[in-house]
């Protein structure tokens, strides 16, 4: 890791996302703690923490980004059947940490996590600022999906989304774009493309359109809205 910046302890400042490396794509620095203020400083910059648990933290802006418009989310017609069923129920804000936690454990079987304990942690004192949301999907009393992320201004960050039942993560992802197209918000970060989320309607855009976004979206005021919501 020689090539990486290593962040000053004492400042939470980042390196610009420019000089995030091309290979692996987009690791800018490493280094740091995973204080709320430097957590929030780093979204705003289109940065986000990505590591396992016998790793430094690791920060990334890859290049380019992988966003999800809320307008252009694909419903497919097996999940307009679901939704029309019915089968499931939605909530926000009711189990952060159980959410988390399951998406921690869906990811075991693939080489570790990245949501170590510490980012655990340091997520449930996001959400416990407002800053951090969950959306739960239940069948009856059973919490069978859901997915977490960051609300910032009139962007959502998401972060990861697990499933234990068909459709139950793209049940909680639908419920979410039209939640916050209600809101006005204009745009999801996915961070990494993968064929799961461009089958979802996400796309890959320029970092430096994505960090356009954020210039022009971040700070502005939500947190009523999900405090309403919830």
């Amino acid at each position: 890791m020689s090539d990486i910046i290593w962040l000053n302890e004492n400042t939470h400042l980042f390196p610009d996302v420019s000089q995030a490396l091309r290979e692996p794509d987009g690791l800018l620095a490493a280094g740091g703690d995973l204080s709320a203020e430097r957590l929030m400083e780093a979204y705003r910059q289109g940065i986000f923490p990505w590591y396992e648990e016998d790793q430094p933290i690791l920060w990334w802006s890859p290049n380019p980004r992988c966003v999800l418009y809320p307008e252009q989310l694909h419903v497919s017609r097996s999940l307009k059947k679901t939704l029309r069923k019915n089968v499931f129920s939605v909530s926000f804000d009711q189990q952060f940490a159980r959410v988390m936690q399951h998406c921690a454990e869906s990811r075991q079987d693939q080489d570790g996590t990245w949501i170590t304990p510490d980012m655990l942690e340091a997520f449930q004192h996001l959400h416990s600022q407002g800053i951090a949301h969950s959306v739960e999907v239940w069948r009856g009393d059973e919490l069978v999906g859901g997915l977490y992320g960051l609300a910032m201004g009139r962007v959502f960050f998401g972060e990861s989304m697990f499933s234990r039942a068909t459709d139950a993560s793209k049940v909680a992802l639908y419920q979410l774009t039209q939640q916050l197209l209600e809101w006005g918000f204009n745009l999801v970060d996915c961070q990494v493309h993968s064929e799961h989320l461009e089958s979802l309607g996400a796309i890959t855009i320029d970092r430096g359109q994505f960090i356009t976004h954020l210039e022009q979206h971040i700070e502005d005021p939500n947190q009523s809205l999900w405090n309403n919501k919830s």
